[in-house]
């Protein structure tokens, strides 16, 4: 008798063919289902879209909501992880271990920077079911430090259930000089800015192709596409064109624009008649207090977004388009949405340079307005708008993205669904209250599927969503779930039938110092009337409830650091368990979280090289490059001279010195000294020092792009050679030394000024 290695083989095995009979598995369940698409763009207000409200061309977004429902009681995790954590999973944040963003771990099962094994993705489950599933875009629901080519990298989007990925890992990216991913290998871009290229037309190529390939071979299969955007998230970048379109759009000031697009809003019926306009947030300054460079800088920051926007809505048009054109539109179910509220990382007065910000290294603005205005949402430029902009783009809420209030947590979602949501039904309002987690149980039920109570051998978690499919049909379907809390870096919220209790949490103060709201969500859209006083009962009874399910979702222990988190103690088992670096080329791009932590240690770079008999004057090229033209290192040689430029946000200090080398192998050295918040760069070779400078402030957080050995290939860190320039000698190894500990005085201190600055 022979045996079968096939459990669960339903046919005859004999001797031979003739005296056996054939068996197949049977098709799988998803066949002949609906397409779904889904697309997260990041950082985008509440009334950003022209349909929700804005005076933004977004003409491609707002013909799908025409076509199908707009949700304003759509709610997020206020936090860009969380949210596509809970997105892909129907599962609440902290309970498949994504309080915060994916580059923190802090040794508490909330927190650890990747999706649960305990929570099988809306991928997984729907391959299983037949469909074919693609991811574009962003990831950063992997932990950043496994996010270089040595992994691990069983966090990346083909561990997680999707067959095809192109990409970005980190949180965000340049969108002319991005650090690409293919399936699980870092790739280089195809072409640059110069060549026209943006990496949000890149992605919809990509997307395209993936479906493409698929539907001309294999019609019957069902696809799922995650379109996953870095737009709206800064750096504000857009192709020349689209920035002109806006120059002088928006000099009436965002006081102005807030109360038109509210305006807007009621005329829609995107919020009841009855709804409050939100007050400036604190700190947010009156337009008419600023200075007229202030102003200008302003405009310009909110230009920069604006064409942003415009263009990534012809993406979505061009995505569209495509299905359209193959006749997949009516069978796909498309959703758009964002993940959290509109950003408040710009501060009162907007940034030049995002990291600027997150490092305490505050701009000159008058300089900016002086020299470097027309820069703005160009390739030589990281921006983000300013608070007063964010709050206009989450009119008519309070609070930014982080916060637990309206305009961190409640944010658009479109559905568009032809074969489902028919022609009756286009263009209707949904206002149930509903969240991230109810999007994968929707989606499931659309696609025939359940969720599994094992996945490869672990329990599953419950789901914590519902779907939300029966409001498709009925504007008066009741929600469809009566509970939700929220909690973000230590603010906390929670929904239960109606009603909001939030508060708004300082920082290193104590939790029960928090001064909680009570807002009847139902009659008071803006939460902007607060009934605290006038029914303490009702507001302890929430209160209480919250504690409830935090105990059950796993939000303890509750912790508000933020910045102390990034570049924390290193853990054994990681890429940072170790002082010292040894990269042998040629190398694959290295992301910023598993490069060298440089910014507020001493250090000591030692490359190891042969150069030959070059009659052409010696080596030339990179042997180290760190981050891009806005901060960043530069270690090179050029014209003879060997060259270290310490890029601060656009202040460069230089050392150089004659390089003279015989043919042969030498060490080539940079070693920088702390001094408190300075420093000194000291360049030598063979064991002789040449020349050093002093940097005057140490920047501690070196920008989100990466590491190059032996070239500069993204957007290089000076303008002295044209990327990739790589070096023309042999690199055998270029070894970094970290000769101190992190400084967690002054990232405590970065934190507590960022945090103050609300």
């Amino acid at each position: 008798m022979s045996t079968i290695y096939e459990p669960g083989f339903g046919g005859h095995i004999g001797r031979t063919h003739r005296d056996s009979t054939p068996w197949w598995p049977p098709l799988p369940e998803g066949l002949g289902k609906s397409n779904v698409v889904m697309i997260v763009l990041d950082d985008l207000g509440f009334a950003h879209f022209g349909s929700y409200g804005s005076t933004l061309a977004t003409p491609h977004v707002d013909r799908l909501a025409a076509g199908g429902l707009r949700y304003t009681g759509f709610h997020t995790t206020a936090l860009c992880s969380p949210t596509r954590a809970a997105l892909l999973t129907g599962r609440n944040h902290h309970s498949v271990g994504m309080r915060g963003v994916s580059n923190w771990n802090t040794g508490f099962p909330h927190m650890r920077g990747g999706i649960s094994r305990r929570a099988a993705t809306l991928a997984e489950v729907l391959r299983e079911h037949g469909y074919a599933t693609f991811a574009t875009g962003k990831w950063h629901l992997a932990p950043m430090e496994e996010t270089s080519a040595a992994g691990p990298h069983h966090n990346w989007p083909l561990q997680k259930g999707f067959d095809k990925f192109y990409g970005f890992l980190q949180g965000e990216t340049d969108q002319f000089f991005p650090e690409l991913t293919r399936d699980n290998t870092h790739i280089d871009p195809p072409a640059g800015p110069d060549e026209g290229y943006h990496v949000s037309e890149d992605i919809v190529d990509q997307s395209i192709a993936y479906i493409n390939d698929l539907v001309s071979v294999r019609p019957d299969r069902p696809f799922f596409l995650y379109v996953a955007f870095g737009a709206m998230h800064a750096p504000h970048q857009a192709p020349t064109s689209y920035l002109e379109r806006y120059r002088g759009a928006f000099d009436e000031g965002y006081e102005v624009f807030r109360q038109r697009w509210f305006e807007r809003q009621l005329e829609l019926g995107v919020v009841p008649p009855d709804t409050t306009l939100a007050p400036l947030n604190p700190g947010v300054p009156h337009w008419d207090d600023l200075t007229e460079n202030q102003r200008r800088f302003a405009c310009r920051l909110q230009e920069a977004f604006a064409a942003m926007l415009e263009h990534t809505d012809d993406q979505i048009g061009r995505l569209v388009g495509y299905l359209e054109d193959r006749g997949l539109i009516d069978d796909t179910v498309i959703l758009v949405m964002s993940d959290n509220g509109a950003s408040r990382e710009g501060g009162p007065f907007g940034v030049m340079d995002e990291f600027s910000f997150f490092n305490g290294m505050w701009e000159d603005i008058d300089a900016i307005v002086a020299d470097r205005l027309d820069d703005i949402g160009g390739p030589h430029s990281h921006s983000n708008y300013p608070w007063g902009w964010a709050q206009a783009g989450n009119s008519p809420l309070r609070w930014y993205k982080q916060n637990t209030y309206g305009g961190g947590v409640r944010d658009p979602l479109i559905v568009h669904w032809p074969a489902g949501i028919g022609p009756d039904l286009a263009g209707g309002i949904r206002r149930q209250f509903c969240h991230a987690v109810d999007i994968t149980p929707t989606l499931l039920e659309i696609a025939g599927a359940s969720a599994p109570a094992s996945w490869n051998g672990t329990d599953q978690l419950p789901m914590h969503g519902a779907s939300i499919v029966p409001t498709f049909a009925d504007a008066d379907a009741p929600p469809q779930r009566s509970v939700q809390y929220f909690e973000q870096m230590g603010h906390r919220g929670i929904w239960v039938d109606g009603w909001k209790a939030t508060t708004y949490h300082e920082a290193g103060q104590p939790f029960e110092s928090d001064t909680w709201g009570l807002f009847h969500l139902d009659d008071d859209f803006s939460e902007c009337h607060d009934l605290a006083a006038e029914q303490p009962e009702k507001l302890q009874q929430l209160v209480e409830q919250w504690w409830v399910e935090a105990g059950d979702k796993g939000v303890l222990p509750l912790d508000d650091r933020t910045i102390e988190l990034f570049g924390g103690a290193p853990r054994p088992g990681t890429v940072h368990a170790r002082s010292t670096y040894t990269y042998v080329p040629p190398l694959s791009h290295i992301p910023s979280d598993p490069s060298p932590p440089l910014g507020a240690r001493a250090w000591t770079v030692t490359a190891d090289v042969t150069v030959g008999d070059d009659r052409d004057g010696g080596p030339e090229g990179v042997i180290y490059a760190r981050g891009s033209h806005n901060v960043g290192h530069s270690f090179f040689v050029q014209g003879g001279e060997l060259h270290f430029d310490y890029n601060a946000l656009g202040t460069h200090t230089r050392v150089r010195a004659p390089l003279t080398l015989v043919p042969g192998r030498h060490t080539i050295t940079a070693r920088f000294d702390r001094e408190g918040k300075s420093g000194t760069i000291t360049i030598g070779a063979d064991g002789a020092d040449l020349a050093s400078a002093t940097i005057p402030k140490i920047v501690r957080m070196l920008g989100s792009t990466g590491t190059d050995i032996g070239r500069d290939a993204l957007s290089t860190v000076v303008s002295d050679y044209q990327g990739p320039f790589p070096f023309t000698g042999t690199i055998h190894s270029v070894t970094f030394d970290i000769r101190s500990k992190r400084d967690t005085g002054d990232i405590a201190a970065t934190a507590a000024t960022e945090l103050a600055r609300e």
